[in-house]
Parts: C-alpha cells; structure tokens; sequence
C-alpha cells in the first residue's frame, strides 16, 4: 500500500504537472503540439513515480479534463505511449502502465528563462524532442514569463523544483539582460551540482568571455559567427563597420565581437577607432550618437533582434537601408526574411543544437569524468537585400 506522505506527494506531483503540460497554456512554447505536451507529461508522470507500474491511468474524458484537450488530443498521446511500450489497454478495464520498458529512461529538466521570448530556444527544444536519442527519455519543461527581475526567482525555484523531482540532468540557458543575472546563475549552477545533477548549458556559458566553466556547453561558434557575418560587409566593400549590442548581454556577444574585430584586423582596419557601441537600439537618441560619433557605413548588429529595432530607428530618422548605411545580424530567426528591408544574417540551425545537446548529456551521464566540452556548431550566411549585395558600385556612393 502507499503511505499518506506517498499519497500527499503523487497529489501534488499530479497537480505540477497537470501545470507544467497542460492546465498552462505558457507551460511549452507556441508550435509544441497539445498531443506531445499531454505524452511528455504523462511519461514524466510515470518516471517520477506518479503512476507506477500496474497503476490504471485516468480515462481519456478525465485526461482531457486535466490537460484542456480534446478526446482526440488525448487519445493520440495515449496511443503513442501505447506504440513505445508504455501503457497497455485491455478492453474493460482501462490503460495500464507497463514498469519494466521504462527502467533505461531518464528524466530531464529544461530551464531556459528566454524560453518563449526568443526565437532561438523553442526550435532547440524541438530538436530535442526530436531527435532518435531522445526517444526513450522526456523533457520537462520550464520557463519565466515574469518581468526581469521576476524572472530570475522563477529560475530559481524552477531550479528546486527539479531537485526535488531528482531529474537526471538540466539543459540550462544562463539569464542575460537581469540585474542579478551573474549571481543567479552561479546560485542555480551551485545548487544542481551540489544536488549531483549533470548540467549541458545550451547557447551561452555564464562565465565571462573567454572563460570557461566546467559544465559542457552546446552552442555555435559565436566568434566565428561574428568574422563572417563582418568579413562579408567588409567584402563588399564597407569600410567603417560599427558594431551594436544592448548592454548587459549575453557572453555571446563578447564573443560576436571578438569575432568582427578579427575580421577587421585580417583586413588591416585600424582597431584604434573603437566602433562598438552599447545602447536601447530602440533609443533613438543612442542611434544618433551613434551615427555622429562612428560614421558607419555599415552595422554589425550582436542578433537579429537588436538588427531589426536598429532598422526601424535609422528608417524613422531618414536614413536609407542598404543605400546610405548596410545592416546585418545574426541568427536568422523567423522574421528575419521579412522585415521591411531583408535582413542578411548568419543562420544557425537550431534543431541540430538540440540534439547535439541530448547527444552531449547522454555521453555525460554514461561517463561522467569525460573532460569539460564545448560543442561549436557552424554558421552560414543568408544574403538578403540588407547588405548591399545587389547594388551596383555606382549606387553604393
């Protein structure tokens, strides 16, 4: 039998996870199938001891009630629980879980804070969910929808939570743009390591540029991406290149940067005249300086998002993209294509971040004295009309 403190935790795992999958519509982010949301909560259900082997799961209409679904919706999670030998259903008498097919599976936590915000994480984590290695494990999810500050104490009781829930690892995107956000993250990254709990960090490492922590770390090659993205402005001839980032960014950005001053060194650019600059890209005032003070030809923005609010600041004040001034990012999130001038970008492909992140845990659960790894995807540039490329050399003066 299951003792009442037994009783009282399955009640409230059962109510955090009706939460985390299904009774909140923030729990996933937008484009997750309400299917898969109600399979990933069942299965974590079933691992963290919620129902236990031989224990009859709720009836589709009881199901349905819980996750906001449809009967449809439900039943086709259930089915894929059936189809990967989870669950069983005998006429009669319901849908059973089976024990011993789950016993090589793990349970992991993803704490991403941007996670909803940005363009980046959602397609990582479907390329989680996605990928073969995955199969046979389940993402929890977790994410902040709160302000700033807000945002970094849900990070942390999300932190907490997975303790208590004893996951077997956390893919986890350290906070930027909080005020707190360098003594958040060594709080979250001390407590999962105390708790023994593996951390593969996606995107960013929470220790300043160039440094390193000794947690693996799957994300592209942010200096690499940085010389491209600027050698290409620099072949087509721009000659004064600033570079634009909003302050307190990610150490991502240090690295974009470190990247477009290497590619103005290969091209004997004088580095004395310092070209970056830190400022609301919205802000007109900071783009005015900016255009005053540095004379650009050409901007290298720190991601699309900064490039896009920098378009819209120089068009509002009559300045002429690509004709007077080219712009590029990087990223290539969605809108990227269709903003009011294209935006030339360096694509990252954010699907295979994901499962190389699974592919890297994985390796770390089954040999955890492996030495600490940085896993660099390769970016490529996407040529559109924001860089100048199709303008003759007459209309480029």
């Amino acid at each position: 039998m299951i003792d009442r403190n037994s009783k009282r935790q399955a009640k409230s795992a059962r109510k955090n996870l009706a939460a985390a999958a299904g009774g909140n519509s923030s729990s996933a982010p937008p484009g997750v199938p309400k299917y898969r949301q109600v399979f990933e909560s069942l299965y974590s259900a079933v691992k963290l001891g919620v129902y236990k082997a031989g224990d009859r799961l709720p009836s589709e209409a009881e199901l349905g009630s819980q996750y906001g679904a449809s009967r449809i919706t439900v039943a086709k999670a259930v089915n894929e629980m059936q189809l990967q030998g989870l669950v069983t259903r005998r006429a009669g008498s319901g849908t059973h879980v089976v024990g011993p097919t789950l016993s090589t599976g793990h349970v992991f936590g993803l704490l991403i804070p941007d996670l909803g915000r940005t363009e980046i994480f959602e397609p990582i984590c479907h390329g989680m969910m996605q990928a073969p290695l995955s199969r046979q494990h389940s993402l929890l999810w977790g994410h902040s929808m709160g302000e700033f500050a807000q945002q970094e104490q849900e990070a942390e009781q999300l932190c907490h939570k997975y303790i208590a829930q004893k996951v077997s690892g956390i893919f986890f995107a350290p906070l930027e743009f909080t005020p707190a956000m360098e003594t958040v993250n060594l709080r979250i990254v001390a407590a999962l390591d105390r708790a023994g709990i593996p951390i593969v960090l996606l995107d960013r490492c929470y220790a300043p540029y160039p440094m390193r922590s000794r947690f693996d770390l799957v994300a592209i090659d942010n200096r690499q991406a940085g010389f491209l993205i600027t050698n290409h402005l620099l072949k087509l001839g721009a000659t004064r290149l600033a570079f634009v980032a909003r302050p307190d960014s990610a150490n991502t950005v240090t690295a974009r940067i470190a990247g477009y001053r290497e590619a103005l060194f290969a091209r004997r650019i004088n580095l004395q005249d310092d070209l970056v600059r830190r400022g609301d890209p919205e802000d007109i005032a900071f783009l005015s300086t900016l255009l005053s003070e540095c004379r650009p030809d050409g901007i290298v923005c720190s991601n699309d998002h900064t490039a896009a609010r920098v378009m819209t600041g120089l068009t509002t004040i009559g300045v002429s993209i690509p004709e007077e001034i080219r712009i590029v990012g990087i990223d290539d999130v969605k809108y990227a294509a269709h903003l009011p001038v294209p935006l030339t970008t360096q694509h990252q492909n954010c699907a295979d971040i994901g499962a190389m992140a699974i592919a890297t845990m994985l390796q770390r659960l089954e040999s955890p004295h492996l030495p600490t790894r940085d896993v660099l995807l390769q970016t490529h540039t996407v040529v559109r009309k924001s860089c100048g490329a199709s303008l003759t050399p007459k209309s480029r003066m």
